[in-house]
């Protein structure tokens, strides 16, 4: 077992699993701030199209 080796590839694999952790909650975050869009775009729609202005 090479422990010199060893010393270089651990902070490499560190800072991979950091770099994937931060970019989870960021795809998690998107996630549902894009619920909450939609959410709130179905709800401004309500009543939309229900009347017409036959006198113009």
């Amino acid at each position: 077992m090479n422990i010199s080796a060893l010393s270089f590839s651990a902070p490499g694999s560190i800072q991979t699993g950091l770099e994937l952790a931060v970019m989870s909650k960021a795809l998690d975050t998107a996630e549902v701030t894009g619920d909450a869009i939609s959410k709130m775009l179905e709800a401004s729609v309500t009543g939309l199209g229900q009347h017409i202005d036959l006198r113009a």
